[in-house]
């Protein structure tokens, strides 16, 4: 079984973001880059569903500049088989679906294969879309199941375990396809030592990928959220004088 997992490299969302004032956009020079977090679940659920099946291969891919390889590498470094950068002048949604599935035909061609399932984590921490993995399905024109929790294969194709507001679904789905990952109920992965500097040996492949649709959406401009108004401390004698209080600032608010 051959799978692919696309995944971003994204700035450390563990780290406070500042607006800076000479660009007027986000500083993201003080935050590491890492594998964003809900790749991480679709690479993990990706790689149990190898070690589930056996006899299979797991490539990683990403549209990104160099240091992206970065990222391809954590991720042979806890699952994935292969990597490969893609070179594309992509920065939204569209157009990085679009150079996905450019990448994909390019990648099938040169390893004689093709990806029976396409893992993509459900949205991105630095942009929260989550539309690149409906889009690329769309783009392959293959089926597509959002926010997985669980995955197995059943003849003709995987039974998918489907999160949803209520609770889950369980849907049967022919391959190929795509399928986004949510979080699941187990975490990644770690990567050893030993896993690290076999990593390090694994080649990165380069695809230069022309054509891509143009860009749908344009970034205008760019702005830091409103500081929250400091809290209102109430410290009457009593409960209900506290309260009587509280219940009168939420009238003058017109909260009430």
């Amino acid at each position: 079984m051959e799978i692919l997992v696309c995944i971003k490299q994204v700035p450390d969302d563990s780290v406070n973001i500042k607006m800076n004032p000479a660009t007027n956009a986000p500083d993201l020079d003080i935050a590491t880059p890492i594998v964003n977090a809900f790749d991480t679940y679709a690479l993990e659920m990706a790689t149990r569903l190898k070690e589930a099946v056996g006899d299979s291969t797991i490539t990683v891919v990403s549209v990104g500049p160099d240091k992206a390889k970065d990222a391809i590498k954590t991720c042979l470094a806890v699952g994935a088989s292969k990597g490969y950068v893609v070179k594309a002048d992509a920065t939204d949604t569209i157009s990085t679906a679009d150079a996905l599935a450019k990448a994909v035909a390019k990648i099938e061609e040169a390893e004689g294969v093709k990806f029976d399932i396409i893992f993509c984590g459900k949205e991105s921490t630095d942009c929260a879309s989550g539309q690149v993995g409906t889009m690329l399905a769309e783009d392959l024109d293959v089926p597509v199941v959002p926010n997985l929790i669980d995955i197995e294969m059943v003849d003709g194709g995987v039974s998918a375990k489907q999160e949803t507001e209520e609770g889950y679904n369980v849907v049967e789905v022919a391959t190929p396809c795509v399928v986004t990952v949510t979080k699941p109920e187990y975490e990644p992965r770690y990567p050893t030592i030993k896993s690290k500097m076999a990593a390090r040996k694994i080649p990165i492949g380069e695809l230069e990928v022309g054509g891509v649709v143009a860009p749908a959406v344009t970034v205008v401009a760019n702005a830091e959220p409103p500081k929250k108004a400091a809290g209102v401390k109430i410290n009457e004698e009593t409960l209900e004088e506290s309260m009587a209080v509280a219940l009168g600032m939420m009238r003058d608010a017109k909260v009430l």
